[in-house]
Order: structure tokens, then sequence, then C-alpha cells
């Protein structure tokens, strides 16, 4: 057990084994990861597979989603030989909610201890959303002193007054309890949920992104997330419920063609910034209930091009309006990280930093060990995120007590229901 701002965290033990579930919009992936020396990890099974039942990171079939999610879990065990129990499991939908708190307690002048943080994060804590929403963090990202701001660990020093800034982010209740009903009929328990873009973060920045200030933006399939780090934690959440899958859906519409026609095209042919050599060259657009070959539509790439790249012009100026609107565009600087499978389209990076005017780079998953190529790409940060999640233990999830266990939430009460009345 490791001491963590408030509480105990349980840290992974060494040849431990963690299991991480991306659910996502357009795809579901299991990856199953030992932890070696120095909390390093091996991917050690994987796996993934077409996303059914969800949309907008929601489930909107029960069944279909549970099947998905168990056929996913299945091969990642056999790959690994191993059988989990238990799962971090990343939140895209529900409406992620982020706020930040601030709470003052005297502290008489005294040393301050471990229970007088204790004590002003369960102050803080005390944090209630509306009836219909579930909290999912609560991270410490900084306290303050008398007043005096950026202390990152008050032990140990005086003063009269210890302050605590807390940020919180919450979900959508029945998104919330959906997902965990689904999960808990897969016979998995929930160790844990993070909010997507918390979870691609830690897998896709690097140490001085975190510290300086960045933007990371995951660009998923049915949502765009988004992540501001600064001084080392997360401090500002948001989703935009426009992705990849968007683009394809105005590809099919536009050149009324099937989707899994629109999504190879877009693959294959796709671009986010129009080039001159777009209009010489040629692309074969099968037809809507047409069988023949030779009914197929010969359009330029320029039409291609000039479908997609408004929706992801859409997609960055919404961003830069969520970032502005919360204040958050200056703390986290002028570095963004894209990141998610819809970022791997060419001109992407262009685009968003056309748009968003900053420096943009593309991110993938780093610091786990064990990881193709096909599998190491942006499309998996969010499911190594998990992983780093459980091993790093960067964020302060509810409860506070050191001594007593940390209050049941949600998810858990939904497990325990089902496997007491299935």
């Amino acid at each position: 057990m490791a001491f963590n701002g408030s509480k105990r965290v349980k840290r992974p033990v060494r040849g431990g084994v963690i299991a991480a579930l991306d659910v996502g919009t357009t795809k579901i992936c299991c990856f199953i990861a030992r932890v070696e020396d120095g909390g390093a990890l091996r991917i050690v099974g994987i796996g993934h597979q077409v996303s059914r039942g969800l949309r907008a990171g929601t489930i909107v079939d029960m069944d279909a989603a549970e099947q998905a999610i168990g056929t996913t879990v299945h091969a990642a065990e056999q790959m690994a030989g191993e059988t989990i129990r238990e799962v971090l499991v990343n939140i895209s939908g529900g409406q992620p909610i982020s706020q930040t708190t601030n709470v003052e307690i005297p502290i008489g002048g005294h040393e301050v201890a471990d229970a007088d943080v204790r004590r002003a994060l369960a102050q803080a804590r005390q944090f209630q959303g509306s009836a219909d929403q579930e909290l999912i963090h609560s991270i410490a990202v900084g306290y303050s002193m008398d007043g005096n701001r950026g202390i990152r660990d008050p032990r140990g020093m005086f003063g009269e007054k210890l302050g605590v800034q807390l940020h919180t982010v919450t979900a959508g209740s029945s998104a919330v309890r959906n997902l965990a009903t689904c999960v808990a009929r897969c016979h998995l328990d929930i160790e844990s949920f993070v909010v997507s873009p918390f979870a691609s973060g830690l897998a896709a920045l690097v140490e001085d992104e975190m510290e300086l200030g960045c933007t990371l933006i995951d660009m998923g399939g049915g949502t765009t997330t988004i992540s501001v780090f600064f001084d080392g934690k997360c401090v500002y959440t948001d989703c935009v419920p426009v992705g990849g899958s968007h683009v394809t859906n105005d590809i099919a519409r536009g050149l009324t063609t099937p989707v899994a026609h629109a999504e190879r095209m877009k693959t294959l042919y796709g671009s986010a910034i129009a080039n001159v050599a777009d209009e010489r060259e040629i692309i074969d657009v099968p037809q809507v209930g047409e069988d023949e070959p030779a009914q197929a539509n010969h359009v330029p790439k320029s039409l291609l091009v000039g479908i997609i790249q408004p929706r992801l012009e859409e997609i960055f100026e919404l961003v830069r309006a969520r970032l502005e609107v919360s204040g958050m565009g200056k703390v986290a600087g002028r570095r963004v990280v894209l990141t998610g499978g819809a970022s791997q389209l060419p001109g992407t990076r262009e685009l968003a930093q056309l748009i968003l005017d900053k420096q943009v780079r593309l991110g993938r998953p780093m610091r786990i060990d064990g990881l193709a190529e096909a599998t190491g790409g942006p499309a998996f940060s969010t499911a190594a995120g998990l992983l780093a999640f459980a091993v790093q233990s960067h964020a302060e999830l509810p409860g506070f007590s050191a001594e007593a266990e940390p209050p049941k939430h949600l998810w858990g009460r939904v497990s325990l229901w089902l496997k007491e009345n299935l």
C-alpha cells in the first residue's frame, strides 16, 4: 500500500496481473499486463474487436455490448494464459462534468500532519453533485498555506490555514450504472472507473508536458474528449459528442455509399487538408444497393476531402470554444497532443495546429513494453493509460480515510447486487 495524498492507494505488486478495459463507440479493447521490477508494465494479453451496442460512448444495447465485452476479454485471457477478476474501465460517455473546488481549514499554527491533510480533503470532498451525477474522480491538484499557493505537499509545514484545491469529475449516473451492469454480467469486478482523456494523458504525455501545461485531445469514434494537465496533475476534463464515426457517416451520406465503404475510403484516401493533386486522383465509390462494380461512381479525391475537412474543423472549433469558456486555455500553454483512432487521418495535426493556434504533436502509448506496432498506435492510448493509472496512482479516488475502507461506489453496489441475484 502506498500513501497518496489523503488515502492509501492499492498498488499492483511485482509479478501481479492487472487488466484494463477500453469500452469505446467503435472498438472494445482489453489489455492484460504483468507488473515487473520498478513498476514497469509488460503486456501479456491483448483482445480487441469492433464495438457493439454503444453510441457516443454510452450503452444503447445491453446484450450486444455484453457479448462484445465478453468476447474481447476472453481473447485477452487466452493470449495471456490468465483469468482476470477485476478490470479498470474507461468512461467516455455520460457527459462528464469537471469542476474545481477550493477549501480552507484552520490548523492553529501547528505543524501540518497527515490527519490535517485528510481533514482538508474530507471537507473538499463533501462536494455533492446533482442526483443524476456519479463522482468518478476527486484529484488534489494543489495546496496552499495562509494564502500562499503552489504547495505540492504541505506536510511538515507550519501555518494558520491549510487550503486544498480539488478537481472533481462526475458523469451521468445512468450511463455509469449501465456500463457497470454490463461489465458485471461478464463476471468481472470494476476496480476503478477512469475518464478517457485522463487515462490517455497518462499514456501519451511526457513528464515535461504534464508539468509545464498541455492539452490532450483524444479523438475517438463517437466522442472527442479533452484533458488539461498542469503541474503534473489533471486539472480539467471535457467531452465533445463528435468523433471519427461522424466523419464516416458524412462520407456515406455525401457520396451515397455504404458505411463500410465510407470507412474504407476515409482510411485509404482521406485527408484533413486539401492538396492540389486531389482533383486529378479519381476514387471509385460503390453505391448503396448496387451489387455490380460497374455501377460505382467515380469522383475526385477533392470531393472526399471536402466532406472530411469541415467536420474535423467543427471538432477542433468546439474544443477551442470549450477551453476558452473554461478558462483553461492559458493554463494549458501552447502544447497540444492528439491521440485516439480518429487522429491518425493524414493532415489532422496540421489542421489542429491551424485552428487551435498551438503546437501540436501526435501521441501514442509510452512506458509500456510488449505492444506490437499494430496495437501501439494512438487508438490504444486509453487502454494503455488505464494500466498506467493502476501503477502510478496519480489520481485521487473517492474516499479519504487511511484507516477505513473507502466507501462503496455505485458500480461496486451494482456488481455486488448482480452477483447475489443473477
